[in-house]
């Protein structure tokens, strides 16, 4: 069976996605690729977030999986927040400090990496229905929301990465 997710070396991996015109969000065409992402996400075993352009679609949205963000994942403060869909988003802040993180990619599969990363960040986006939203984390979430955005912007963490190295890789769920 073929990979669902787009692996590095497909250009769409490194296109500027496009914006997801306001109108065009309640779309039929714009919800089946979130249904669509949101299944591929479900699929992955260690999947956090994905974005369209790892599935093949050049549009600026990502979605974050309820397993790891949502009320039974380990990051707590993410279970009072129902925003899980993110389109169109824009880092608006960063915070001065940046840490050494670990970060893996469901693209770039078998390699890890060690990244800097801003230890906190405040995403501006639309949800699922085009209401807008802004959303501040740290941790695990900041991290996902600034690779995320990368990949909206046509970067892998392997671009930025410090250090890479390949890891045996488990056979993942379909």
């Amino acid at each position: 069976m073929e990979d669902p997710v787009v692996q590095v070396g497909d250009p769409v991996l490194r296109a500027t996605a496009a914006d997801v015109p306001l109108a065009d969000i309640p779309s039929e065409r714009v919800q089946e690729i979130i249904r669509h992402m949101e299944t591929v996400l479900d699929a992955e075993q260690d999947g956090a977030a994905l974005a369209a352009p790892q599935i093949g679609v050049p549009l600026r949205i990502f979605v974050l999986s309820r397993r790891v963000f949502g009320p039974e994942g380990p990051e707590k403060l993410a279970s009072k927040d129902p925003h899980f869909v993110f389109i169109n988003p824009t880092i608006t802040r960063r915070s001065k400090r940046l840490e050494r993180m670990d970060e893996g990619c469901l693209s770039v599969r078998g390699r890890y990496g060690t990244i800097r990363r801003h230890t906190r960040a405040t995403v501006h986006a639309y949800n699922e229905h085009g209401q807008p939203f802004t959303r501040g984390a740290s941790g695990l979430l900041a991290q996902a929301f600034q690779h995320e955005c990368d990949h909206l912007d046509g970067t892998l963490f392997t671009d930025a990465a410090e250090k890479v190295w390949d890891v045996e890789t488990t056979k993942h769920k379909r």
